[in-house]
């Protein structure tokens, strides 16, 4: 599979763009390397590569690496000192006026910005304006197959099963006095996974009471808690299945090890099963209307009903990642507090919502998974409606 130069143009035009201008220096933007589908080989000095909305790529290498491009479509001029390289990148970009690159404003969307500040300077020099790549780079990044649904899928009728067992096995524990510790639980799961032919990069997360308020936690062996009766648990559990190109499935689901859920924890997971529901109402209902939706809305949306429950302080991360090949995939994120994610929800995009409130002794999570289709956006996946009693 080779760069598609015209579906690019097509996407610049659409984007009302001049072009796109890639840059690399020894691999510091692997989003380029990505998207052109360069093979590997040397390339120790700076390149550029312009694709404009009309006409042949213009690409601009080093003489002594005259080849460092030749994988790809297009004619080729070349420097060798700086006064040469400012001449051929003002002929590369021709008479662009706007074009795109790896780069966000303000660093607001860091996933985005890989070319360097001197570098976005340079090309302004020579005359265009340069705006970021953020939503093209999400369509070659982010968007899945449909084999890759099918992968996600597959992969989450086995995580949720995991998940129900392991509730299950935690309260065998906590029932007959011989409590599980969270690295424990978290090694079963694990085998769960192989036994499944699923894996994971790194994780799950499982956790009891005040663990539960770090949203990254990870036990590990010797100095993890027990699983007691009386405890609430949380796990964040997130997989692929084993075959190339398969995307993940991440979820997160809390329970408690009694038979009847305190009142403080039933309310607290009502607020966060609330922000939950408005962000992906909103998903659901603008992707139906064709209506364009930008992340950090999506963020806003779940925010303000815990801000409005007198919580706002106790949820501390976005509301929702892009998911790919990579857990934390290269799309649009559902995130106004970290940063300000002005991409738009794409179609065969896919994004968790996942908001939380983490009080100082315990923390709730409630995350779900949202495909974005061609006209309809759904969960893909089991949705937790209550604190679960897990000695019922």
């Amino acid at each position: 599979m080779s760069f598609d130069v015209q579906a690019v143009q097509k996407d610049l035009k659409a984007a009302n763009l001049d072009g796109w201008l890639f840059y690399d220096f020894r691999g510091r933007d692997p989003i380029a390397l990505r998207i052109l589908q360069l093979p590997p080989g040397m390339r120790t000095r700076r390149w550029f590569y312009f694709v404009p909305t009309k006409g042949l790529p213009r690409k601009l290498v080093h003489k002594i690496e005259s080849e460092s491009l030749s994988a790809l479509p297009g004619e080729t001029l070349y420097y060798a000192g700086q006064n040469e390289l400012q001449e051929n990148l003002q002929e590369l970009v021709g008479d662009a006026q706007s074009i795109a690159m790896q780069y966000s404003p303000r660093n607001a969307i860091p996933y985005v910005s890989m070319v360097d500040a001197g570098t976005i300077e340079l090309v302004r020099s020579v005359g265009p304006k340069i705006f970021s790549s953020a939503d093209l780079v999400q369509k070659y990044e982010a968007c899945w197959t449909a084999e890759q649904l099918e992968s996600h899928l597959a992969a989450g009728e086995a995580v949720d099963r995991i998940i129900r067992e392991a509730f299950q096995l935690a309260a065998k524990g906590a029932r007959d006095g011989k409590p599980l510790t969270e690295f424990v639980l978290k090694q079963w799961i694990l085998k769960e996974f192989d036994a499944a032919d699923l894996m994971a990069d790194e994780g799950p997360d499982v956790a009891v009471g005040p663990n539960a308020s770090d949203p990254h936690y990870g036990p590990v062996e010797g100095s993890s808690s027990p699983i007691r009766e009386g405890e609430l648990l949380l796990l964040d559990v997130w997989a692929k299945k084993k075959t190339p190109a398969s995307v993940y499935y991440d979820v997160t689901w809390t329970g408690f090890l009694g038979a009847k859920v305190p009142d403080e924890y039933v309310k607290v997971f009502g607020v966060v099963r609330e922000a939950r529901d408005k962000a992906i109402d909103l998903i659901l209902s603008s992707i139906a209307k064709g209506r364009p939706l930008q992340g950090w809305q999506v963020d806003n949306a779940a925010r303000a009903v815990i801000n409005d429950a007198g919580y706002g302080e106790y949820f501390f991360h976005r509301t929702g990642h892009s998911i790919g090949e990579s857990v934390h995939g290269n799309g649009v994120n559902m995130d106004g507090l970290e940063t300000r994610d002005t991409r738009h929800l794409i179609a065969r995009t896919c994004t968790s919502i996942e908001p939380g409130i983490y009080l100082q002794k315990f923390g709730i999570r409630s995350e779900v998974n949202v495909y974005i289709g061609e006209k309809e956006a759904r969960v893909t996946g089991a949705v937790q409606q209550e604190l679960l009693p897990l000695l019922a």
